[in-house]
């Protein structure tokens, strides 16, 4: 479960001072992460890594305001 441990290790990371292209790099690598935990949600069905991708999800989502910026209607 290397990929767990990858995962808290993103969500404990602070996200200030940042260049722009460290926020795409991390957008890529939740991205990644939640796909991996997915392949093995499928497969468990293991709420707590529901739980987990749902972390990441909304990290990953506030990185990509950050980046894309702050949706205007």
């Amino acid at each position: 479960m290397e990929i767990v441990k990858e995962a808290q290790e993103f969500l404990d990371a602070k996200m200030s001072g940042l260049s722009t292209s460290d926020r795409v790099q991390l957008s890529r690598d939740a991205k990644r992460i939640v796909l991996a935990i997915n392949e093995i949600y499928k497969e468990s069905k293991d709420p707590e890594l529901m739980e987990l991708m749902k972390a990441l999800t909304l990290k990953k989502k506030r990185i990509d305001v950050r980046l894309k910026g702050k949706p205007t209607d």
